[in-house]
């Protein structure tokens, strides 16, 4: 798509790198988010793109972690009305193998309501939510790659005001690529090119 260029991005420090859009602009220090997340937005849109590292949850199984993960966001941003609409097998990541032990990964795709912020629940849109879970099971890590795209404006959310309210107009009709492609871009290309960012284990 001509409006959507896009290049390898650094990530945490140039650790870890993904390639995206560049219309995706790096909010992480304007919105003070926490040391284990990047956030990405393309404001226009009201679309995200957020990376985080979590410690590995040992009670969670490789095989539906992604959807785990997902009720688990829907559940931490008091959403209403989760539902998960597909959810992938476990994968094997080749290109993030960490000394013999490969990355497996899972993805999930649901829809939710959420609002922005601190507002309420009568400011709520609904949004689909793309979410891989990357397992660095040798670095006891948790990678997580969510991408949030908006299919209803509410006229009192504060995106109203950016974006309009009510549906967003299709990407592929602005000349951008589609969420769900951005999504798989981002993952597919995910690497990590320092794995001292784990710390004492991975440096070992």
């Amino acid at each position: 798509m001509s409006g959507d260029l896009y290049s390898e991005r650094p990530l945490f420090g140039g650790a870890i790198s993904s390639s995206f859009p560049h219309r995706f602009q790096d909010v992480s220090n304007i919105r003070q988010v926490p040391d284990h997340q990047e956030v990405f937005v393309d404001p226009s849109r009201d679309e995200s793109l957020i990376f985080e590292l979590l410690d590995f949850k040992l009670d969670v199984g490789d095989n539906g972690s992604a959807a785990w993960f997902l009720q688990d966001l829907a559940t931490e941003q008091d959403a209403e009305g989760c539902t998960l609409l597909e959810h992938s097998g476990v994968v094997e990541a080749p290109g993030l193998r960490y000394k013999d032990l490969p990355a497996t990964v899972t993805t999930a795709v649901g829809q939710m309501a959420i609002s922005k912020g601190r507002q309420g629940r009568e400011a709520q849109n609904i949004v689909k939510v793309y979410l891989a879970n990357l397992r660095l099971k040798e670095v006891g890590t948790d990678v997580l790659v969510t991408a949030y795209e908006p299919l209803l404006i509410n006229p009192l959310s504060e995106s109203a005001s950016t974006v309009g309210a009510g549906l967003p107009v299709p990407a592929t009709q602005s000349g951008f690529m589609q969420m769900s492609e951005v999504f798989k871009l981002a993952v597919s290309s995910f690497k990590v090119n320092d794995w001292s960012l784990f710390g004492g284990t991975a440096a070992a």
